[in-house]
């Protein structure tokens, strides 16, 4: 889509507001605080949330009512599981440029790209447990750490084979060649600084809730489309798919304790100073009983995939590092997820055990590599948090998706109207759109996001 299209697209009806620079943009000068943070330990009030720029944490209505965001592609509800929506989004465009940019250095830059600033787009969702705050953080300040990532290596983004030195001193002749034998390409550069981004803003995350004496975390799904790909970042349980015609792909996978745990205890092999004597690391099918001491049973270990038995010890009868099944898994017992941002002060309940060992902030990114794509006008990535899947599969999406967008092919609003159907669907008590009756009380956050653009074709993504 053109970039004027996005921002119309995102503008509350009405008359429009006088034009300015499209969001998000990051600030050239260091991270602010937000205003509700300064100098409060109690938590943000509706009126303080919604001054924030990119997101309006919204108070809960009548269990089921739909609430646009701001009036573009995404749909969010507030299923009255906190008194503020935990779930948070952003959206809008990203402007890079270089950040050291300096005079002699003009031509050689205009030469390398020939316009002062890599235009992308940029999509998130953020579901914080522990309160709305990580989320709210997270809403208002990844962007900016992506924008000054991507800043710092946009040699390597434009170029056709990232260089080995950003310098543009050469230490060996031979280093294209070692780049190449290496397979390093222009999308690793923009993946390594995804992945730089989410350990930044977690690190600021941090920062902010220990000053503010506040506590919580949040998942994070992120999309950015630069350069004809579409880049997909996740950290969590919240989950992106791609669907076509005739193909569903997905784009993300959930970390959750049981998918990742084999790193989860590796960790603890290493340092068991982690578990403090509270826990076992060793995976059992049931936990452990009294009378199951001396008795051989199945167990697995972090370099196992398959299973094994051993003779049961005291020490196995401690609470399981990872307990319970599917969406009732816990890490430590405490946490349903092992990938996010925050939980710095998150401890086990009655311990001083700290969970943030555990949880990598680093994303999974998945390239869709959508001009080699050729979308079709009714191809679209369909984004959500948890709740939504928690009720609709893949499959289940996807039809509801081509069903509604052929019979509403002249509607310009029909993505934010696909998105809040889609939400709609959750609701649904009986005879819904799937005709299953299945109903979300989580809080949803939808993005539907369109492939093609009429403008300019199919790579007007």
């Amino acid at each position: 889509m053109s970039a004027g299209w996005f921002r119309r697209r995102l503008l509350p009806g009405g008359p429009l507001p006088a034009p300015r620079p499209p969001g998000p943009r990051a600030s050239p000068v260091p991270y602010r605080r937000p205003r509700f943070l300064r100098g409060s330990v109690s938590g943000p009030s509706a009126a303080d949330a919604s001054r924030c720029r990119d997101v309006r944490p919204v108070r809960s209505p009548a269990r089921g009512r739909v609430l646009p965001w701001n009036a573009g592609y995404a749909e969010i509800i507030n299923a009255e599981k906190s008194e503020f929506n935990e779930d948070q989004a952003a959206c809008g465009q990203l402007s890079i440029r270089r950040s050291d940019f300096a005079t002699e250095e003009d031509e050689e830059w205009l030469t390398l790209c020939p316009v002062e600033f890599l235009t992308g787009h940029y999509w998130a969702l953020f579901d914080g447990h522990g309160g709305p705050t990580a989320a709210i953080l997270a809403a208002n300040t990844l962007h900016s750490c992506l924008r000054r990532q991507l800043e710092a290596v946009v040699e390597g983004v434009v170029a056709t084979q990232p260089p080995m030195n950003l310098s543009g001193r050469c230490v060996c002749p031979s280093d294209p060649q070692f780049v190449e034998e290496k397979g390093i390409r222009t999308e690793d550069v923009v993946i390594g600084a995804l992945e730089s981004a989410f350990q930044e803003c977690d690190e600021v995350i941090g920062r902010e809730l220990e000053a503010s004496g506040q506590v919580g975390g949040c998942t994070a799904l992120v999309a950015v489309s630069l350069q004809g790909k579409l880049y997909v970042a996740n950290a969590g349980d919240s989950r992106a798919i791609l669907v076509r015609r005739d193909e569903v792909r997905p784009l993300s996978s959930e970390f959750t304790p049981e998918t990742e745990r084999q790193r989860i205890q590796q960790l603890a092999f290493f340092y068991p100073e982690l578990l403090a004597g509270e826990f076992t690391r060793l995976e059992f099918p049931r936990r452990l009983k009294g009378d199951d001491l001396g008795q051989k049973v199945l167990f697995r270990d972090h370099h196992m995939n398959g299973w094994s038995y051993k003779y049961v010890e005291k020490s196995d009868l401690k609470y399981p590092l990872i307990h319970g099944q599917g969406r009732q898994a816990r890490l430590l017992g405490t946490l349903a997820v092992s990938r996010g941002l925050g939980d710095h002060q998150l401890r086990v309940l009655d311990t001083n055990i700290q969970l943030k060992p555990f949880l990598l902030s680093v994303p999974q990114v998945t390239v869709l590599d959508v001009d080699q794509l050729k979308p079709q006008e009714e191809d679209v990535v369909v984004m959500a948090t948890d709740g939504l899947w928690d009720v609709l599969s893949n499959e289940q999406v996807a039809r509801l998706v081509r069903r509604f967008l052929p019979a509403n092919r002249e509607d310009p609003h029909r993505f934010s109207e696909l998105a809040q159907m889609l939400i709609h669907s959750t609701q649904e008590t009986e005879d819904g759109p799937m005709g299953e009756g299945q109903v979300s009380y989580d809080d949803i956050s939808v993005f539907v996001i369109p492939l093609y653009s009429r403008d300019r074709g199919s790579s007007g993504h």
